[in-house]
């Protein structure tokens, strides 16, 4: 079966693109048990710098991930090469680049938005909502760096409701666990398993994946 292609998009830089990438990747893998090739077209290579270190840290070829960094222009074809080996596939587009983001978003089986906890976080998802609707894109918000249960939190998500779009349930926390574990080449849940930010990613893993319908 070809492997399901997960697209991290968002127009707005700051979201937390990579991080939810990189820490999405590893919890998709399942401890090696799954074969997840990461997919870098953002300009900044910051997931590809991230993987740099990975296999410095757990040795080359010893990550449980393989990485593509490439030119956005040839994600369509890279993909199509990695869905005959892969079980999932994780794409990292780049911010203000429509042209490389629609290519990204039109590969995907599932678009991933994540959004802050803020009005205008919010108010500045509508060009990639936009995006992925002309390409007919299945697509779910993911709320990071959400707040404990409250007034803000459920403001947010009100807001967000109003937009149409489908709202991921899990949500994940404003929480140092999820950086201080890439700079050491790793994810939430490899550096802290036990943590609640490994419970988050590995929540929003599952339910990534079941929307997807994998």
């Amino acid at each position: 079966m070809a492997a399901v292609v997960f697209t991290i998009a968002q127009q707005k830089g700051g979201a937390g693109k990579t991080t939810i990438a990189c820490h999405l990747a590893v919890a998709l893998s399942d401890g090696g048990r799954k074969k997840v090739a990461v997919v870098d077209i953002d300009p900044q290579k910051s997931l590809s710098r991230w993987h740099e270190m990975r296999e410095q840290k757990l040795g080359k070829g010893k990550n449980g991930l393989t990485l593509s960094a490439i030119g956005g222009w040839r994600t369509q074809n890279e993909v199509d090469r990695l869905k005959q080996t892969m079980d999932y596939v994780v794409i990292d587009s780049p911010p203000h680049a429509e042209t490389e983001a629609r290519i990204a978003v039109r590969a995907a089986d599932l678009v991933i938005l994540p959004v802050q906890p803020s009005p205008m976080d919010l108010w500045a998802v509508q060009p990639t909502l936009d995006l992925a609707r002309q390409e007919k894109a299945q697509v779910v918000l993911v709320f990071n760096r959400m707040p404990p249960r409250g007034v803000l939190a459920d403001e947010v998500t009100a807001q967000a409701r109003a937009l149409g779009v489908a709202i991921a349930d899990q949500t994940l926390g404003s929480r140092v666990a999820f950086a201080a574990s890439l700079y050491a080449g790793k994810s939430v849940g490899e550096s802290e398993p036990s943590g609640l930010a490994a419970a988050e990613m590995a929540a929003l893993a599952q339910e990534l994946t079941r929307r997807a319908g994998a």
